[in-house]
């Protein structure tokens, strides 16, 4: 017979893993998907010190290491799967991977957000060939080289520290001339020696046969267009993004209540406008896209699962459970 789960979990960052914890804590039959490893966002942040109690020099990946140790531990199934498209007409809520369908009482959504790309011509083609996204995932790679980071939030400041670390020199270009970030952080990276700034400053092209050669930029105040070249003897620099997020929302597009940008709407339960679908983390509408309130939310929709497979679910069809496996 097909497994009807309790609760079915898309996505496996802070939210979704945290939301497998509490949902198989409570004794719930627990499945997560996620098509990559775990992790989300956090697994490529080097440094994580604004979590609550994180030790100093905490780390993304190690502190995702314990979310996953503590949801597997309960009893949470984890599979890799790509999620293609769902179906919550019906009180059993279906899911559709690239290889099967699955079933379930509860669906929290936990998908996350990617990266916002520049858009500029060059980016695309240029992706990891001198384009990235992930400091922590492609800093090594330019040990003793040039760097520019593009962005001019705390993320953006902090990564750009981060690669000071290994760069020579590190760049932070920021179209706005004041950040959008914490002073203390702001003060920090001023007194780091191979730390520069470029301010009402956008990137107009990334230029390079195989590998990146020259940036375009852009002063936004005098209109003026300017080239930095790589240096000779290193044929090449970085350019690291660090300029925001977009949900990855598409499948649900339609389904669900959206924002203008694609964000989920819930209330403060994490409900969604439809029975039994729940949405956690930075995939949903909320003030603060932080590891902390990642996990808060997952916890949230976990123990709201809970509660709507008790007394919603079980009371509308509460003969569901012998049609599907038990096991």
């Amino acid at each position: 017979m097909e497994t009807l789960y309790d609760v079915a979990i898309i996505g496996a960052g802070p939210a979704g893993l945290a939301a497998g914890l509490y949902a198989a804590r409570a004794k719930l039959k627990t499945v997560i998907f996620e098509k990559n490893k775990p992790g989300g966002q956090i697994a490529i942040t080097h440094e994580v010190a604004n979590y609550p109690a994180s030790d100093a020099g905490s780390t993304g990946p190690g502190l995702i290491e314990k979310l996953v140790a503590q949801s597997d531990g309960f009893g949470a199934e984890r599979k890799k799967e790509n999620i293609v498209s769902v179906d919550f007409s019906g009180p059993v809520k279906v899911i559709n991977s690239a290889s099967g369908t699955y079933r379930a009482k509860a669906v929290i959504i936990a998908n996350g957000a990617q990266p916002r790309k520049i858009g500029c011509p060059g980016e695309a083609r240029l992706t990891g060939k001198g384009v990235s996204y992930c400091a922590t995932c492609d800093a090594d790679f330019f040990t003793g080289f040039e760097v520019f980071v593009i962005g001019g939030g705390e993320s953006a400041i902090e990564e750009a520290m981060y690669l000071t670390k290994f760069a020579r020199k590190v760049t932070l270009v920021h179209r706005r001339d004041a950040f959008r970030a914490a002073q203390s952080i702001v003060d920090k990276a001023r007194n780091i020696d191979n730390l520069e700034f470029l301010l009402d400053t956008t990137v107009e092209e990334i230029k390079g046969d195989g590998i990146v050669e020259s940036v375009v930029f852009k002063n936004k105040v005098t209109g003026e267009l300017s080239e930095h070249f790589a240096d000779e003897d290193d044929g090449t620099f970085g350019i690291f993004v660090f300029i925001g997020f977009l949900p990855t929302s598409d499948m649900y597009k339609g389904i669900v209540d959206m924002d203008e940008s694609g964000y989920i709407i819930t209330n403060d339960n994490m409900q969604t406008n439809i029975p039994g679908v729940f949405a956690a983390g930075d995939i949903r509408v909320k003030s603060l896209r932080q590891m902390v309130t990642a996990t808060a939310d997952g916890s949230i929709a976990a123990v709201q699962a809970d509660k709507y497979i008790e007394n919603v679910f079980e009371e509308l069809m509460p003969e569901i459970d012998q049609q599907y496996a038990t096991a």
